[in-house]
């Protein structure tokens, strides 16, 4: 007999989600995460992934240009990396879902997720309008009180003709506004707090290290852990954009090539898996305030997005740029066209693979990003703000003219925003890059599922931890049919 008719490995932000709804539905699901419980000064809003060599994360790293390595931490508790995020909570937009029906996908059209977006969330702002929810798992409210800083960055944006956008999860016009937070009581609400509760037919078991898919006569059975194997009717992978795909290497399913270098087997050659990864490529300017300037609340509170860009200035300082009382103005690329992947360890495939990022691979990144940093520096010396920077950090003047030198600082300078996607994603059939099927099957095997931001084509153009919920959500749909 089958310890469970559903296994799932990875309680993180589609995994919870996934699982709670499969066993309301009267299923018998074992859910099983690697992590433990978050620690409790990871509860607050403000605070954001712990320090290296955490037990709270797994930190892969990411070659980004010029060779530079950064950490790239991933959750390892129970809320997966719901539980170690800015608690940024904006969904997909219409222009996003759109793409990936588009592309061959049309169960991800936005009508056809919209109904789990509103699901899962108690909107304590505007739940009432049409498209969104209330009483759902997840609270989400917009940050209230303002300060100089939003104040004179909102005069900025207003001035330089763009519009406003009070309900970043209303799918209209992008512009400036508030950023919807999955925070309550200055807590960040994760997706185990949200949807883990005593339920018939749900098992939780955490510090379990799962280490490949059992997959016998080609069907998944069940997944070999540290402590043994777990036998199950169906497997479902939502260990992340990294962990999902890494499993599936291990477990014979990837191009067959890289396989038998790390001395694999090949159980099914899937050429996709690993590959087609996107991210939100971003950069940092930080500026001195002339006076102080105290925020209330934590670092993140409204943005401004202009389609396949995201300029959010931060309230409180960002160590790793600037020094002292600097603050932030981050710029990110919400449309990235080039493509990285996943690299394993020929000699250690089992350790954690590294990602190769390949950011400004093309020139339409560079363009869209060049255009970014300079639209930055304008709102900074912009009316409204300038009597609040005293010096402004970031490329020199002579430097942001020149595209050539601009873009030479760019790759010195940028960085990643983790918000991974593409790693093992959805496509038609004749998608020879394609892992998985639009209901989330994994191609050549039965009985196995990918659920997590791996399987979106490309990263949504807002940050994905909202779409990850709704993608556990919107999979269970599938699943119970």
């Amino acid at each position: 007999m089958a310890d469970a008719e559903v296994v799932v490995v990875g309680a993180g932000s589609a995994g919870c989600p996934l699982a709670a709804r499969l066993a309301e539905a009267g299923r018998r699901v074992l859910l099983l995460e690697a992590g433990g419980d978050v620690p409790a000064d990871l509860r607050d809003a403000g605070s954001m992934a712990p320090v290296p060599g955490s037990p709270a994360t797994w930190d892969v790293t990411a070659v980004l240009p010029e060779g530079r390595s950064v950490r790239v931490p991933r959750g390892r508790v129970l809320g997966g990396s719901s539980a170690i995020n800015g608690g940024y909570f904006v969904r997909a937009t219409p222009a996003d879902c759109a793409g990936w029906a588009a592309a061959g996908n049309d169960l991800w059209s936005y009508e056809a997720v919209l109904p789990a977006f509103r699901r899962l969330e108690d909107d304590r702002d505007v739940g009432g309008r049409p498209g969104h929810g209330t009483g759902g798992p997840v609270p989400v409210q917009r940050p209230a009180q303002g300060s100089a800083v939003v104040d004179a960055f909102a005069a900025a944006v207003d001035a330089l003709g763009f519009p406003a956008e009070p309900d970043k999860n209303a799918g209209g016009e992008p512009g400036w506004g508030p950023i919807p937070m999955n925070v309550a009581g200055g807590l960040r609400v994760d997706a185990a707090t949200a949807y883990l509760r005593p339920q018939p037919g749900l098992t939780v078991r955490s510090g379990v290290q799962v280490r490949r898919v059992l997959v016998e006569r080609g069907r998944a059975v069940g997944v070999a852990t540290d402590d043994g194997v777990v036998r199950a009717d169906e497997v479902v992978l939502a260990a992340g954009a990294v962990g999902s795909p890494h499993l599936l290497l291990l477990s014979g399913i990837g191009p067959a090539a890289l396989l038998r270098a790390a001395g694999l087997p090949v159980v099914v050659d899937l050429p996709g898996v690993g590959t087609d990864v996107s991210d939100h490529p971003d950069v940092y300017l930080p500026w001195t305030p002339s006076r102080p300037l105290p925020a209330d609340g934590g670092p993140l509170h409204s943005a401004l997005n202009t389609g396949d860009l995201e300029l959010q200035p931060w309230l409180t300082p960002f160590p790793p740029v600037g020094t002292g009382d600097d603050l932030v103005l981050r710029v990110a690329l919400q449309a990235e066209e080039s493509r990285g992947r996943l690299v394993l360890d020929p000699a250690h495939p089992t350790a954690l693979p590294r990602i190769e990022q390949r950011y400004l691979t093309e020139e339409a990144d560079r363009r869209r990003l060049r255009e970014g940093v300079r639209l930055a520096v304008e709102l900074l010396r912009s009316a409204p703000l300038a009597p609040l920077v005293a010096r402004r950090g970031g490329p020199p003047d002579d430097v942001l003219t020149d595209d050539g030198a601009l873009d030479d600082w760019l790759r010195r300078s940028i960085g990643t925003a983790v918000h991974l996607a593409g790693s093992a994603r959805m496509g038609p059939d004749g998608d020879a890059g394609a892992v998985v099927d639009q209901r989330l099957r994994v191609r050549g095997v039965e009985g196995l599922r990918v659920v997590d931001t791996s399987v979106l084509p490309w990263t949504p153009s807002r940050g994905p931890a909202a779409t990850a919920v709704m993608l556990g959500e919107r999979a269970a749909e599938l699943v119970l049919g």
